[in-house]
């Protein structure tokens, strides 16, 4: 019986309409046992009897992976970001790769704007402050006295546009890979941005080109007390030279949603104006809803064009 794997840590099986097709058609389902992101190994492990198709989290896709699941036609990832997939491998394998930007844009968005307020009005600090039995009249900064810089203006990028331009920031962004922008958006370079940004906001996808885009030199360009968000990818990240610029107050705050490695337990602890999220961008429950309802309908639709399975 062939099989199909849904690799995510979470995923509501029962009430999504296309994977009860997909069993009814006659596959086996095969979910993740771990509850957690799975190791090169262990999804190596899953893939290997008999799977022709996988609806995937951000487990480690690599080519030893891809090439010991001799029957993998389709990879279907429930979410935006492909670097967890060696899309080389997969080509040459002639397996399809599929994703849903669109589904968690509006979440991970929302998310980011929840970060930025955070860390310009100091809630999660006066929170502590006010447990530990002190009164603090923290004074913050308003959004809108801010200059946003948005570093990728995708699905996401965009989204965090419009909502700060909503509160009145300015808001400039580099993206390499497009030409226009939304009204009221000015493209720069990053340099640019680097220098002249309150507040930095990371919405590209991660590639090694792009490892580490935040190191040391990058924060030394700075203004001192910028803020910085990753609600994109920890690679892109250089976490020891941001807690540097933390400790020294190169950077006013940080807020991050995304490690190098999940789940995080690193030095990073230590600093007090630090926001830590544990990679919940799109787990708003109408997003998850729709990304987890298009990842399986990208899985049917990749069966049935391979041949798979019958469409209707």
């Amino acid at each position: 019986m062939h099989k199909f794997v849904i690799s995510t840590s979470s995923f509501d099986t029962d009430n999504n309409p296309i994977v009860q097709r997909l069993i009814h058609a006659g596959l086996q389902l095969v979910t993740n046992p771990y509850g957690r992101r799975l190791t090169e190994d262990e999804a190596e492990n899953l893939l290997r009897e008999d799977v022709i198709g996988m609806i995937a989290g951000v487990e480690p896709l690599t080519e030893r992976v891809i090439q010991s699941a001799k029957s993998l036609k389709v990879i279907s990832r429930c979410g935006t970001g492909m670097d967890s997939v060696d899309l080389a491998a997969a080509k040459n394998k002639g397996v399809t790769v599929l994703n849903t930007p669109e589904a968690p844009a509006q979440a991970v968005a929302e998310l980011t704007m929840g970060l930025i307020l955070a860390c310009l009005r100091q809630i999660c600090k006066t929170d502590q402050q006010i447990r530990k039995g002190e009164w603090p009249r923290t004074q913050g900064s308003l959004l809108a006295a801010q200059t946003v810089g948005l570093i990728g203006l995708g699905h996401i990028g965009k989204r965090v546009a419009k909502l700060c331009l909503a509160f009145e920031a300015n808001v400039i962004a580099h993206d390499p890979h497009i030409d226009q922008v939304p009204a009221g958006v000015k493209l720069v370079t990053m340099e640019h941005l680097f220098e002249t940004a309150d507040i930095i906001s990371l919405h590209t996808p991660y590639s090694a080109e792009l490892h580490h885009l935040l190191n040391a030199q990058a924060f030394a360009r700075m203004k001192s007390g910028t803020l910085v968000i990753n609600a994109a990818r920890g690679g892109l990240i250089d976490e020891q030279a941001l807690k540097t610029a933390l400790d020294d107050g190169k950077l006013g705050a940080a807020a991050l949603d995304a490690f190098e490695q999940e789940p995080y337990q690193g030095v990073l602890f230590e600093c007090d104006n630090l926001i830590l999220s544990s990679h919940v961008g799109s787990l708003a429950k109408e997003a998850r809803q729709r990304m987890e309802l298009e990842a399986a309908e990208n899985l049917l639709h990749g069966l049935v064009k391979n041949g798979l399975i019958n469409d209707g």
